[in-house]
């Protein structure tokens, strides 16, 4: 019987035996960007770490114990170089440059998002799957079926991935890296008695909101506003146009709903108003049925006597 080994494909490394076994895989470098999430060889954007891990493989090939994945483009810093040129006497001297002040410059990392609640241990009552990888971060423990769990030391990271000006590591620990393989090596800093491969089992209850922050400006023509709610799941939500409302059942993949008919200031054209969904927001562009000019975005919004120009954001 072959040997088993670790395939070391992005978004695979399984362990196989078969060297033609299907492999499904990134053959991209990772990217992160502005607090954005993805694999360079293909679209998904995401927020969190534990999406970015979850973003599906978008390349079938073969196993390998060779990682032959490009290395991420160097962030270029380089300034442009200025050429020089005497100076004549008579010759104006440069503008300065404008400089930072210094508590500007040296600002400390953002504080990275809230992870979900995590479940403490496996119900006994949910069959585990062969191969089931344990659930806490930096742990990589594979379950094996029919053996005790009565030993089992699950080394992990309570805390939630931090990348920061390229440098990459833990919230819970002190350790930075450069690279994302390096990071993806970090070992863990705290230690349970048991993995956890399946958990409670159970769903957290959704989350129903209120309201959501909201921006817009105008044209002459039409309206463009934001609604501001983050990791929108496009494929569970439905945003429906009527001439003087909006029907809007927005869900999310952290388990939260904003359902609600918002009433319009003036009448839209349904027909060519249009939405698009974004990682942090709803975008709306209505077309405006009667070219006025809208105060506000809503009918049931209190008008303050400012008058929205055309261009400008008005905020609620």
């Amino acid at each position: 019987m072959a040997e088993p080994k670790k395939c070391v494909h992005k978004g695979c490394g399984k362990t196989y035996t078969d060297d033609n076994e299907d492999c499904n895989y990134h053959p991209g470098p990772p990217e992160f960007h502005e607090g954005q999430k993805g694999w360079k060889c293909c679209k998904p954007r995401v927020l969190t770490f534990e999406e970015f891990l979850a973003i599906p493989p978008c390349t079938i090939g073969k196993h390998s114990t060779v990682d032959d994945t490009p290395a991420p483009e160097p962030v270029q810093n380089k300034q442009p170089e200025l050429e020089s040129k005497p100076l004549s006497a008579d010759a104006p001297l440069p503008a300065p440059t404008p400089r930072l002040p210094r508590a500007l410059a040296a600002q400390t990392p953002p504080p990275a998002s809230p992870a979900p609640p995590e479940d403490e241990s496996d119900d006994p009552s949910l069959p585990i799957p062969a191969g089931q990888t344990c659930r806490r971060r930096g742990c990589k423990a594979e379950y094996v079926s029919g053996t005790s769990r009565e030993n089992e030391k699950c080394v992990h990271h309570p805390g939630q991935a931090l990348f920061h000006e390229g440098s990459k590591g833990w919230t819970c620990c002190k350790r930075r890296v450069l690279e994302f393989d390096e990071f993806m090596k970090i070992e863990g800093c705290k230690t349970k008695d048991r993995h956890l491969f399946v958990g409670s089992g159970k769903k957290r209850s959704e989350e129903n909101l209120d309201s959501v922050r909201h921006d817009f400006y105008q044209t002459p023509s039409s309206v463009i506003a934001s609604l501001f709610l983050k990791k929108i799941d496009k494929e569970k939500s439905t945003i429906k146009f009527a001439s003087s409302t909006i029907d809007l059942d927005l869900r999310t993949s952290d388990n939260k709903r904003y359902l609600q008919n918002v009433p319009l200031y003036a009448p839209i054209d349904p027909e060519q108003s249009t939405f698009k969904i974004m990682g942090t927001k709803l975008e709306l562009t209505l077309a405006k049925a009667d070219g006025s000019s809208w105060p506000v975005l809503r009918a049931d919004e209190r008008l303050t006597g400012e008058i929205i120009q055309i261009g400008r954001a008005g905020r609620a």
